[in-house]
């Protein structure tokens, strides 16, 4: 039962051959049997058992959706009633939330269960997992490796298959790099079609909720219940549910693929790129047409981010602490004194790092000079889309420059520790739908992502044109060795 996908699971609920209990039970063992990869923060098997009961309950009146009876982890970010909601922080090591995120609220309503919370970077800062308070996360491919981040936790546990699918959130890069590099399938949606409710909030304008799963129907399958509009969150959207499903079965004769040739020059290693030159010929084989394209202002994502999102960062922080970050910096003077001040709370070496960049570049006499030209780059990246959209149904390149690095390879070097997302981050900056699917190994026996960018509201059309990819291969299939049974 841990290698079925979501469809098969749900099937055999409804038809009584297995129990939800049995299954949840079942999925809780394997957690405490891997807790080696570090992947949960917390696990309240009564909790999950009893919905679990409910489910079964709810099956049984014949009341049952989808997603009825299937464990689903959350990342940390998530507030869930009653649960430990930790952001992988010191500061919130001991804060139960009293209320549910939109996300949970979904799932609860469409009969899910919660499997545990996982384990992230620091208030989802950071690429590798390394972050976390509660220590790194291991990849299941190699446990001396990083399994990417700031998802790493729901990542490793898809990958491992200790959990059917996971909630993660992606601020730049935060489920489709730590997808590509445990090999599973992660999609972040159009900015506003996930409630950001009760998710802790990194960076708002960026921050976005979605799914990690072993394959696109899966993803799709999910996508379809956490989505949907909330009045609770200024930024989501109200538009007509969709059925993300819809174009699984849609064949990609006639599909429009753009390549931007900004992607496959310096800095992409010869094994990823020879992973996705092999991706886009199948396909091409499948019957889409490759087209050249550029994305021109690509390169300025990264620093442009890395103003963008600690400015915003350093402001929602300030709700933890009380000091007031962000606009009110030049009050303080000394940027030493919110160093200071930010260590005493406990925070992490890279939130600190994070809060004295959007500190300074929003304080007097910076706000011009770093946070406008940032947000002027912001919008030229999304024109760089929009044009190409006119050429392309999809943008599709490497998710990442490189497959997974080992456990404190860079911790000692923030810049390439950022690079890792320098192909993710553009997605973010301009609010497009953008998702992660395996596409083959690299050096070390380690997976390789092939990134896929839609136009705003694709998503349907992105997931059905990697689940016919899937279809046609099986690197979604493989299993990281010792985690096959």
């Amino acid at each position: 039962m841990f290698q079925a996908s979501l469809k098969a699971l749900s099937a055999a609920l409804a038809a009584k051959q297995i129990s939800s209990v049995e299954l949840t039970r079942g999925l809780l063992e394997r957690v405490a049997r891997h807790s080696a990869l570090n992947a949960f923060i917390t696990v309240d098997a009564q909790k999950s058992l009893a919905q679990a009961a409910a489910a079964d309950a709810r099956i049984a009146r014949g009341e049952a959706a989808p997603l009825t009876g299937i464990p689903i982890a959350h990342k940390d970010i998530f507030c869930a009633k009653g649960w430990l909601t930790t952001c992988a922080s010191k500061m919130l090591s001991n804060f139960t939330a009293p209320y549910d995120a939109h996300v949970i609220e979904r799932f609860n309503a469409a009969g899910a269960v919660i499997l545990g919370k996982t384990n992230m970077d620091e208030f989802a800062m950071g690429s590798s997992n390394e972050t976390s308070y509660y220590g790194a996360v291991k990849n299941p491919w190699n446990p001396d490796y990083v399994p990417g981040g700031s998802s790493g936790g729901s990542a490793a546990a898809v990958a491992a298959r200790l959990a059917p699918a996971a909630t993660a959130t992606d601020t730049g890069g935060s489920i489709r790099q730590p997808a590509a590099l445990t090999g599973i399938t992660g999609i972040k949606p159009t900015y506003g079609v996930v409630s950001r409710y009760g998710m802790i909030a990194f960076a708002s304008s960026l921050d976005q909720g979605g799914v990690m799963a072993r394959s696109a129907e899966d993803a799709a399958m999910v996508l379809g219940a956490m989505s949907g509009f909330d009045t609770r969150d200024a930024t989501s959207l109200e538009r007509p549910a969709e059925d993300y499903t819809r174009e699984l079965g849609a064949p990609l004769k006639g599909l429009r693929i753009g390549v931007p040739r900004e992607y496959f020059g310096e800095g992409l290693s010869a094994d990823v790129g020879a992973a996705v030159d092999a991706a886009l010929a199948q396909f091409e084989k499948l019957g889409a047409k490759r087209v050249a394209i550029s994305l021109a202002n690509s390169a300025l994502s990264v620093p442009a981010y890395y103003v963008i999102a600690p400015a915003e960062a350093s402001s929602n922080l300030s709700r933890f602490d009380g000091v007031r970050f962000g606009h009110r910096a030049a009050e303080y003077g000394d940027l030493a004194e919110l160093y200071c001040r930010s260590r005493a709370e406990g925070f992490g070496a890279e939130v600190k790092r994070r809060i004295l960049i959007g500190t300074y570049v929003l304080s007097h006499g910076y706000y011009d000079a770093y946070y406008l030209k940032a947000q002027r780059i912001r919008r030229l990246i999304a024109q760089d889309y929009a044009e190409a959209f006119k050429v392309c149904d999809l943008v599709l390149g490497p998710t990442s420059p490189s497959v997974a690095f080992r456990i404190g390879a860079k911790a000692a070097d923030p810049v390439q520790m950022y690079l890792n997302d320098i192909y993710t981050i553009a997605a973010n900056l301009a609010g497009l739908p953008a998702m992660s699917i395996p596409c083959g190994f690299g050096a070390g026996g380690l997976p390789v992502g092939l990134h896929i960018v839609g136009n705003y509201f694709a998503e349907a059309k992105m997931l059905g044109a990697a689940h016919q990819y899937q279809q046609a291969t099986d690197w979604h299939a493989q299993t990281p060795k010792g985690f096959e049974a």
